[in-house]
């Protein structure tokens, strides 16, 4: 199972959450309280192992500015978490690493998932940061041989049961492993990677577009 901590704020938090298990770490660069300067993912990114993807989070902002700070901050991935149109995610996914898709739980633009040609597809709370469970039914709409990334509303206690019953890729958190906003809670962190990773993990069954494998990239 995928584990992204989101929100990174700090390089105290950074490295506690990749001692822990987690697989990626995201800073976000929109308008947000935990939004944080490239320059200090960058510095951030630098200490963290190579096998960790680093990933910046952005809503609608240009192509050519995603590109950018991505590569110029270092980072494994971008995730785009706006009206993006596919051609701009396309863009983008030529350009970096790992793209990662986000869709609000509902979006009817999530059945065409695939146009996108994101290596991820995540579902999001229609109120992203807003640390709010959605019904997690709304995540059935994604297309088969996509790879789900679920976010919205988890925390230590819901995140197996979300697991089991979404049977997702992976699982993104910021708030539910929160202290106060930018600043991670060691205990909600250990819990919530331990409690995911536990849960069974479904296998790929594949299609036509690859996905990233960062097992198999690390």
């Amino acid at each position: 199972m995928f584990v992204k901590i989101c929100g990174t704020t700090s390089e105290e938090d950074a490295l506690l959450a990749v001692a822990m298990g987690a697989d990626a770490v995201g800073f976000i660069f929109a308008p947000s309280p935990r939004q944080v300067a490239a320059s200090l993912a960058a510095d951030i990114a630098k200490r963290l192992p190579p096998e960790v993807i680093t990933v910046g989070v952005f809503r609608d902002e240009t192509p050519q500015r995603v590109t950018e700070v991505v590569n110029r901050s270092g980072l494994r991935a971008a995730q785009l978490h706006g009206h993006e149109t596919p051609e701009q995610v396309r863009w983008v996914a030529e350009r970096v690493g790992m793209t990662i898709k986000a869709f609000a739980a509902g979006d009817r633009h999530v059945t065409r998932a695939a146009d996108y040609g994101a290596d991820v597809v995540m579902i999001d709370a229609p109120s992203p940061g807003s640390g709010q469970v959605f019904d997690w039914r709304l995540a059935e709409g994604v297309p088969d041989g996509q790879r789900l990334l679920l976010a919205g509303g988890l925390d230590p206690g819901n995140v197996a049961e979300a697991i089991g019953q979404v049977h997702p890729w992976g699982v993104d958190v910021c708030t539910g492993v929160e202290a106060s906003p930018g600043r991670k809670d060691p205990r909600k962190l250990r819990a919530f990677i331990a409690a995911a990773k536990g849960a069974e993990a479904p296998a790929y069954e594949g299609g036509e577009h690859v996905p990233y494998d960062w097992q198999e990239d690390a």
